[in-house]
């Protein structure tokens, strides 16, 4: 359909465009195209950025390369980022840079002509906008920026035909969602980099970090006598590191700083989106809260994307692809949400419009993350859509899987892996573990069992890896709350903790609980329980050098053993029983067992 622009009165009437003749808004035909330069001098300069304007510059002048695709979530500084490449590169195009909005454009549609308009070209005579606009850039050395193309992605098609007919144009685009069309190069814009919390260097150094700078530079902006001091220092580097060095979010948080010191700032930031606001009114709209921008790229979603992008964002600290998998099926069996279980294309639809980042792989599978800023939008979208509690469970009944597959191996060979698996998933695991204990409180029966099958399942991870006190901790409020429930769930809470317990130190509460767990066990003839409740009694008499006792234990240990027996604890009840029967100088038996 073709253009129809409203012609102002003052203006003359334009001529017909006649063979390869273009028509200018000023009413002229020319033959020969004229220099394009539109490109203004941003009022803030560009903090941080240094490498990666000469990586796209390098990019863009290299031969082959004629469209390069700044790719990154909103509020990463693409836009800035464009515009200083192309104020680097425009002396190295005869025919100047081109710099075009597509903002406010949401019908693709409608590209070929906000690209027509910006160059300052008229539609003119039947010919199609877009064979004009071939037929004008044909000869050009021009760099064309279009900003903003996530929103008209569509149009993306259009875009490579204008380049195969136009030989010397080359494109630089900036959008949230790469355009997947042949010869784009994609550059992904990463956050700034951020202090490191644990090795922070002198407040002089650390002025230097790329979002300490940018904090600094737009907080004096405001408040002329703001510093870095040794004071502050740490605070503002941990505001830079809460915000993940997403620019916007940082520069949001500085224009707070009138109102509210470092501390009071970073303490609120625990609420990011009600916080960063109040953004430049010469800002568009989208910019000027942090919600704004997210909501941006939220919108731009189908229906199946929302949905997975609010799935993810139960996840904490990243996920495997398994994982995602696992969920969507969960929540789809119990909402009936079945366009759910193939997620794969949807994930890679997330990881090309930046909501989603890929961090590393493990074996063939990769390793999703979302950040934080952007996870916290999410659960605010999934509480707005009612589903935080359907997710929520399936997150903690897919971890609780993990955990049992793992508590299968955890006396086995295979147990440093799985530890390794399980260490990776710390993050999630809190979450499931947290989520439960809330649910505990609220006296859900199915929930209880789930946190003690959680805290069953990880009581070797938490004492390997070096994490009693939080096990310990879980596992006690665990106890509180089971005092009234089944016997097996009693029983398993009872040992598990008497086990850290033990591991602690504290043998009078193991001691405690071994004596009622140990009754639970053997009235619902659980051998595998019994058998962890004297591990942990051998302990507690070891330490009170019983040795007798340990005969006697690890005695009853072995003879339950003897029927379809696990090797690693037969072997472990052997070793006590010898070390028991050396230190009672029994030196025959125990020279019989090694």
């Amino acid at each position: 359909m073709p253009l129809k622009l409203v012609r102002k009165e003052h203006e003359k009437e334009l001529p017909s465009i006649q063979d390869n003749s273009i028509v200018l808004r000023s009413g002229q035909t020319r033959h020969d195209p004229l220099p394009a330069y539109n490109l203004t001098a941003p009022l803030t300069p560009l903090i941080g950025r240094k490498r990666e304007v000469m990586a796209v510059c390098s990019l863009l002048q290299r031969p082959e390369v004629r469209l390069v695709t700044l790719t990154g979530p909103g509020g990463v500084g693409k836009t800035r980022l464009g515009w200083s490449v192309a104020g680097e590169l425009l002396g190295l195009f005869a025919h100047g840079v081109c710099f075009v909005s597509l903002a406010p454009v949401s019908d693709h549609r409608l590209v070929i002509a906000t690209i027509a308009q910006t160059l300052g070209l008229w539609e003119a005579g039947d010919r199609p906008l877009l064979e004009q606009l071939r037929a004008y850039l044909r000869d050009l050395h021009l760099l064309l920026l279009l900003d903003n193309f996530e929103q008209v992605v569509a149009a993306a098609p259009q875009l490579a035909d204008l380049l195969a007919s136009c030989p010397q144009l080359q494109v630089l685009v900036t959008s949230r969602a790469a355009l997947r069309i042949q010869g784009e190069y994609e550059f992904i814009v990463s956050p700034l980099p951020v202090p490191d919390l644990k090795q922070l260097p002198p407040h002089e150094e650390l002025a230097q970090i790329a979002t300490v700078s940018l904090f600094l530079q737009r907080a004096q902006s405001i408040q002329s006598d703001f510093q870095l001091t040794v004071t502050n220092a740490r605070t503002i580097a941990a505001i830079c590191a809460r915000l993940e060095g997403l620019p916007l979010a940082i520069e949001l948080a500085a224009a707070r700083i009138k109102l509210l010191p470092p501390q009071a700032l970073l303490k609120r930031l625990t609420h990011r989106l009600q916080v960063l606001t109040g953004g430049k009114q010469d800002l568009p709209a989208r910019q000027q809260t942090l919600h704004n921008t997210l909501q941006w790229s939220y919108d731009l979603l189908t229906p199946r994307e929302q949905w997975l992008f609010r799935l993810l964002s139960i996840f904490v600290g990243g996920c495997s692809l398994q994982a995602v998998e696992v969920v969507a099926q969960m929540v789809g069996a119990t909402t009936g949400h079945h366009q759910a279980m193939e997620a794969l294309d949807d994930v890679v639809s997330l990881l090309d419009k930046s909501l989603l980042l890929q961090t590393e792989l493990e074996a063939e599978e990769p390793r999703l993350l979302m950040l934080e800023t952007i996870r916290e939008y999410g659960l605010v979208c999934l509480q707005e859509q009612g589903e935080l509690e359907v997710m929520r469970q399936a997150h903690a009944a897919c971890y609780l899987r993990l955990a049992e597959e793992a508590a299968i191996y955890q006396f086995r060979a295979e147990a440093g892996s799985w530890f390794e698996i399980l260490e990776r998933e710390q993050e999630n695991l809190r979450a499931a573990l947290q989520w439960v204990l809330v649910r505990q409180c609220e006296e859900t029966a199915n929930d209880i069992e789930t946190a003690v099958r959680l805290g069953w399942a990880l009581w070797r991870f938490w004492s390997v890896r070096g994490r009693l006190q939080e096990g310990r901790t879980f596992l006690e409020r665990v106890l509180v709350l089971s005092e009234k429930r089944e016997t097996s769930v009693r029983a398993k809470a009872l040992s598990a903790t008497a086990l850290l317990a033990s591991y602690q130190g504290d043998y009078v509460r193991a001691a405690q609980l071994c004596g009622e767990a140990r009754t639970l066990f053997q009235q619902l003839a659980d051998q595998k329980g019994i058998i962890y409740v004297l591990a942990v009694q051998i302990g507690i008499a070891l330490h009170r050098r019983q040795f007798a006792q340990i005969l006697t234990l690890a005695e009853e240990s072995l003879a339950l053993l003897k029927t379809d027996g696990d090797p690693w604890w037969t072997a472990y009840f052997l070793i006590v029983l010898a070390r028991a029967a050396s230190f009672q100088r029994e030196y025959a038996r125990a020279s019989q067992i090694w």
